[in-house]
């Protein structure tokens, strides 16, 4: 089933919540130095194409996936990062990073499941992945009712609590990446970034920053 299939390939300007441009430079290259634990709930802002939208994350819901999240956001990993996965009533799907070689990076740098304690219902926020223990730093957003995507241990780490309206408005037409669809081929969003997904798939929406509001 096609929308069971939400598969992973590894997966700034001064905001509030920002770390220094050059060390989150330095630290999207090497995952390894994101250790953070995360507040037990914070706020992160996105700023997109189509407007605004805050997600809530509770850690206790999934601690290490509110963790990796935490850091992500602190060093600018989803900035100018595009939706390239958006199926209408079902999720949106953002992760890749736009420079080819960060993507790279953190291609191998996983980390295990977490328990799933809430469900995937709309507006909930849960990282992809490729199987067991394979999340890195592709997450998406339930548009609906995907409940039945527990049971293959998607755990959800917060939800949207602000501007789903927004979320609602990213562009879906691209449909389903290739080869089963239309839209962008993972593998060759892996390789080259944005450079391909802004020439071949013009009306994608992105992501314009992302920062944690303290």
């Amino acid at each position: 089933m096609i929308r069971k299939t939400l598969l992973t390939l590894g997966v700034l300007a001064v905001t509030v919540g920002a770390v220094p441009q050059a060390q989150a430079t330095e630290a999207l290259m090497d995952p390894s130095t994101l250790t953070k634990q995360a507040p037990e709930t914070f706020l992160a802002k996105f700023e997109t194409s189509k407007g605004d939208f805050v997600v809530e994350v509770t850690r206790a819901w999934a601690p290490l996936g509110a963790d990796r999240f935490y850091n992500l956001v602190k060093i600018g990993y989803f900035t100018d990062a595009a939706f390239f996965r958006v199926l209408a009533g079902f999720m949106a799907q953002a992760g890749f990073h736009g420079d080819p070689a960060v993507s790279q990076a953190w291609l191998n740098s996983r980390i295990k499941d977490d328990p799933v304690t809430k469900s995937n219902s709309q507006g909930m926020v849960t990282f992809a992945m490729g199987g067991p223990n394979t999340r890195s730093a592709q997450i998406f957003i339930n548009y609906g009712d995907n409940s039945y995507l527990d049971s293959s241990g998607f755990a959800p780490f917060g939800q949207v609590v602000e501007g789903f309206e927004s979320v609602s408005a990213l562009h879906s037409g691209y449909g389903e990446g290739e080869p089963k669809g239309k839209g962008p081929a993972q593998g060759k969003v892996y390789r080259l970034g944005n450079e391909y997904l802004k020439t071949e798939f013009p009306e994608l929406d992105y992501i314009v920053r992302a920062a944690i509001k303290e």
